[in-house]
């Protein structure tokens, strides 16, 4: 399983072109059955369409329906497990509390995360698509 960063979602969805050609196909070899989004992305999404800082081509209840049931993406929950790992990351991680819980699900889940964020992808504690 891979999990993919919120930003990379929303790309990935929306054909941006900001989402490279490894990413893109990291997604495409995964997309069958291997994908995850953080149920803590679907809430990163409504609050940026909320601050007006995303524009969605429709609702965001709408639009969140259709994002998770791109090929091969699975909603991964939110758990007291990950919750708690949040709190505890070892070394030095900002506090995004959204990275937070990303991170410590990718740790939790013992898979990579599939993000262009360059504090994740600096950060040694946690497995990232190469």
């Amino acid at each position: 399983m891979i999990l993919i960063d919120t930003h990379m979602w929303i790309w990935w969805i929306h054909d941006d072109p900001r989402l490279t050609a490894r990413q893109r196909e990291i997604l495409e070899q995964h997309e069958t059955d291997d994908l995850a989004a953080s149920i803590m992305s679907c809430w990163e999404v409504a609050k940026l369409v909320e601050r007006h800082r995303l524009v969605l081509p429709e609702p965001v209840d709408r639009w969140l329906e259709l994002a998770l049931g791109y090929p091969g993406v699975q909603m991964l929950p939110l758990t007291p497990e990950i919750a708690v790992e949040s709190t505890r990351l070892p070394g030095s991680f900002h506090r995004d509390p959204v990275d937070q819980i990303l991170v410590a699900s990718a740790r939790i889940c013992r898979c990579p995360i599939l993000t262009a964020d360059q504090q994740i992808l600096g950060y040694a504690h946690v497995e990232r698509c190469a």
